[in-house]
């Protein structure tokens, strides 16, 4: 494990280990601050002997519900990720919105006068352009993005491998395949190293890596589902497959897999604010729905210390109280705005607690390693792995 450090201005820095972060915070040489990740990590109070880096890869395995991210480095790993992503509920609140918009529509327009005088809107722009992605895609691949740059205030990191799907035949309809090109331009546009790995190649990565991925229940939020591939893209960046020698191939290159921590993460569930609901009340009234404003002061989405001692989100509100949930969005209880108390802000995102670290090859017992590579002397209880047979 190691643990983010910021320079005094605020610069990543190399991270380092727990027993020297523990040491320079009881010097007073550091302080603990706090991101959006919720990850552990210290800024310096004063200016460090040296700076010097080393190459820090972030890979990015995308999907349609889940997306699996890793931090690696040549000699650690540094952190798993497991993202939770909104195209369910964005592509039924896109239906539910196109549904009550033709409802308006039909309600609005006199059906007992000839065509050509009802009140049709014309077109204001062509429409059937094809030139933007659906709203559900685009939600995805820009909640990747929100933890990525929050990733890289965090890690001073230096390439970017994503992970690109290639189907045979017309495959346009893929939704992972329709965003990667603006992911792609997005990427390239903010980071200067991004590299695409195809499919087949994460899984020759890992197989080399003798790491072991979950084929089954996508939806469980372990590591072994779509954390593992962001480590093997990860680890893409310092290994690779080509010529030994005049005679040979092989995996040239060195990396090592350590326990990191793992979090999961999603995005508060807040509907939008809408203007009217579907179905008025009597008398033609139809009350307040969505948004995040709460007639309290606080935010839907806050992290909220409730009177009595449990801390959840602010997921709504009535004209006394609020309404507390927990990290998968269950009501834990309504509660005294007064006798509340504001921990920290909406930021978007819902990070569940990491309470113990997480080890990728601790599920290596029963599967044979590759190439009949072993683990090095000094991490024989198989907490890394050596990725070739020679050092180049």
């Amino acid at each position: 494990m190691r643990v983010p450090v910021l320079s005094p201005s605020g610069k990543p820095l190399m991270p380092t280990k727990p027993s020297r972060a523990r040491r320079w915070l009881k010097e007073g040489k550091a302080r603990v601050v706090h991101n959006d990740l919720g990850i552990f990590q210290i800024q310096l109070v004063v200016c460090p002997r040296t700076t010097n880096m080393q190459p820090i890869a972030v890979g990015i395995d995308p999907g349609k519900y889940f997306t699996g991210m890793g931090v690696q480095s040549a000699k650690f790993t540094l952190w798993l990720a497991h993202l939770q992503l909104p195209f369910q509920i964005v592509r039924e609140r896109m239906e539910q919105r196109r549904m009550v918009r033709r409802g308006r529509r039909g309600r609005r327009i006199n059906r007992k006068v000839a065509f050509k005088v009802r009140a049709h809107r014309e077109k204001r722009f062509d429409n059937r352009g094809g030139r933007k992605i659906p709203p559900s895609i685009r939600a995805n691949r820009e909640f990747e993005l929100r933890v990525l740059d929050e990733l890289s205030l965090i890690y001073p990191i230096s390439t970017v491998v994503y992970e690109i799907v290639k189907a045979r035949g017309d495959k346009g309809f893929s939704p992972v395949m329709v965003g990667q090109k603006w992911q792609l331009t997005k990427l390239g546009n903010d980071w200067d190293d991004v590299r695409e790995v195809e499919g087949w190649q994460t899984a020759n990565i890992r197989q080399q890596l003798g790491l072991h991925k979950q084929k089954y229940s996508k939806g469980d939020t372990i590591p072994a589902t779509h954390a593992v591939d962001g480590i093997a893209l990860g680890c893409s960046a310092f290994t690779r497959y080509g010529a030994i020698d005049c005679q040979s191939m092989g995996w040239k290159g060195h990396v090592s897999i350590t326990p990191a921590p793992f979090t999961v993460i999603r995005r508060p569930p807040v509907s939008r604010r809408q203007l009217h609901l579907m179905v008025p009340l009597k008398g033609g009234t139809r009350r307040k729905y969505g948004g995040t404003v709460t007639r309290h002061g606080f935010r839907k989405g806050d992290l909220i210390k409730t009177p009595s001692g449990e801390i959840g989100y602010c997921s709504g509100d009535t004209e006394k109280a609020l309404s507390v949930s927990d990290a998968d969005w269950r009501r834990l209880g309504r509660f005294s705005p007064k006798k509340s108390r504001l921990v920290q802000r909406n930021t978007g995102l819902i990070v569940l607690p990491t309470k113990r670290l997480s080890n990728l090859l601790a599920m290596r017992v029963h599967v044979a390693c590759p190439f009949g590579l072993k683990p090095c002397r000094r991490h024989r209880t198989e907490d890394s792995v050596h990725a070739t047979r020679t050092n180049q």
